[in-house]
Formats: C-alpha cells, structure tokens, sequence
C-alpha cells in the first residue's frame, strides 16, 4: 500500500503526479470498525471489478482535536495502526489530507473540486451519515450532485448489530465503561495498545510478578482503569499476559495520569526499550486499593490464573 500525505489544496503538479482512475472510500474511519471496514470493503470489491486501484481519503489529526471540540479524548486507531491494517484490507493507496483550520473552512464545493475531482477519483464510496465541507455543510447527496457525472457516490447503509448502529462514539464509550466485550464486538478485533516499554518503579518484580511498563507511543482512548487479559505482540512472538491499567492505588495516592504495566506469562527476557503491541483480550476487573500488600499478591496471583483461563479459551 502506497502512503500519500496532502494538504489543502493540492498544487496541480502534485495532484498531476497522483491523478488516476479510482475507487476511493471517504471518511475519518477513527477506530476502523465493522462499519467503517464495511465501507472499505466496498470499495476495494468495485476497485477490483474495474480493474482500477481501491483507494481510502482520511484525515490527519482528528478534525475534533483541530476544533477543540470537548468529547475528543484520544484515537480509537492512531495513524500507524491505521496504516497497518488498510494495508490489510487489500487497500493500494492511503490518502492522508493535513486536517487544518483552513480545510475546516472549505466549502463542500471547493473540496469536491480541488481535492476530489483533480485526482480523477471515478468513484467515492461513503457512508450513509457522511459529512464534509464547512460546518459538515455537505452529504452523500451533495457529493453526488457536485460529482457531476465526472465521479460517482456509491452509499454504504448503516451497520447494524442486534439492532444497533456501529459507531466510533459507541466505542469509546464502551472501552471507558469497562464493556471490552461490545468494543471488541463492534471492532470485529481486539483493541491493542502500542508503545515502548520503559524503566519503571520495579516494584512488580520484589512481589514476584515483573512487569513491563508500557509508555504508549500516541494520544490512544484510555480505557477503564482496571486488569486485562492481554495478548502481546514482541517482535515475532505472540505473548499472553495480564495487564493494569490505573494509578496503583495501593501504592499512591493523588495520581491522575495512568500507567500500563503488563506482566508477561513464562517469559523473562530483557524488553526495555522495546515495542509491544498489547491487545486487550478481556476485561477481568476494576482497579482498587488493597488494604496490604499480601493481598494485592493474593489478588494478582487469581488475576493471572483468571487470564490464563480466558486466553486458553479465545485460543
């Protein structure tokens, strides 16, 4: 898959250099769940019918984060992630436009000709609640009147699951609630983490779980504070383990900002420094405050046996 970032507006020798018959799926697709793949998905099966390259257009940052629009809290899929699993879905070309104030301003007509229309995009697959343009000003509709013939709007429906919209919002929602479960569910995989794993208190291994603290490598939704059934990925393994995500309460009092410590079953190399891709399997419990630290091993001991279990019978 190639990668290309543009910006608004696009020079005429850039968009030369690109210009090309193409089916392109439009969107923000932040968290690239089952309704978004759907669309994708689409997109890519016309791609191939015609013969021509399955394209996505998204937006780098979150048109939220530019906006300082207040329910933003973090990506559900961060760009890297995002590039790894369009590559995936058998996407040939990932479209990255520099969301900025400037673009935000942009009315649906001038996007559809200075970034659309000039990359010879034959058709653009959407869904059906898209929006673009100032202030969301454009729909599937109005795309589809200013393709005017020269590029065709293909609508996705709403994708539904015991009755209910798949929805980004949804989502994190779930995820910060502790429902792993339905945000997994509505994923259609598990939500991971990715990030460096980094010199911490040590504290894990005097009670005789080490454990690796991971220092995420971008702005992700935190999900609930608690423990996790994990599957980490290391270079070319593939490790179960238990994670904490929280403040360790037991050990601090006035700490806001959380951590992710993961405790890795029957491994014991040295991993400072390193990635990890850290899946979250599922959710066993919230994180509270033990009243000694006998009771905290006693505890972590069942959620690493509890984890086990859970990750024998997902395997």
């Amino acid at each position: 898959m190639r990668t290309i970032t543009l910006s608004y507006p696009i020079p005429p020798e850039t968009a030369a250099k690109w210009a090309q018959p193409q089916v392109a799926a439009l969107g923000q697709f932040d968290g690239l769940h089952r309704g978004h793949a759907s669309v994708i998905a689409s997109a890519v099966e016309l791609a191939r019918k015609e013969g021509v390259p399955a394209a996505v257009m998204t937006f780098h940052p979150h048109p939220k984060d530019v906006m300082g629009k207040g329910d933003y809290d973090g990506y559900l899929t961060p760009a890297k992630d995002k590039q790894e699993i369009l590559a995936g879905m058998g996407v040939d070309i990932l479209y990255i436009i520099e969301f900025n104030e400037q673009l935000s301003r942009v009315s649906p007509e001038d996007f559809v000709s200075v970034m659309l229309l000039p990359l010879q995009i034959a058709t653009a697959v959407v869904g059906f609640d898209f929006r673009f343009g100032y202030l969301g000003a454009g729909d599937p509709d109005r795309l589809r009147e200013l393709g005017d013939g020269a590029m065709n709007v293909l609508t996705a429906p709403p994708f539904l699951i015991d009755g209910q919209k798949v929805s980004s919002s949804g989502i994190r929602k779930s995820l910060q609630n502790g429902d792993l479960t339905l945000a997994n569910t509505w994923f259609g995989r598990c939500y991971h983490l990715r990030g460096t794993v980094v010199h911490g208190e040590k504290r894990g291994r005097t009670i005789g779980f080490p454990t690796a603290n991971v220092q995420l490598e971008d702005r992700y939704v935190v999900p609930a504070k608690g423990v996790y059934a994990v599957r980490v990925f290391y270079k070319d393994e593939v490790l179960h383990g238990v994670m904490n995500v929280g403040v360790k309460p037991t050990f601090h009092e006035g700490v806001t900002a959380p951590s992710f410590e993961v405790h890795l079953f029957d491994f014991a190399g040295d991993i400072y420094g390193q990635e990890l891709k850290v899946e979250l399997v599922s959710y066993i419990r919230p994180e509270r405050k033990f009243d000694s630290i006998d009771a905290l091993i006693a505890q972590i001991g069942e959620d690493a046996n509890t984890a086990k279990s859970l990750l024998e019978a997902e395997s």
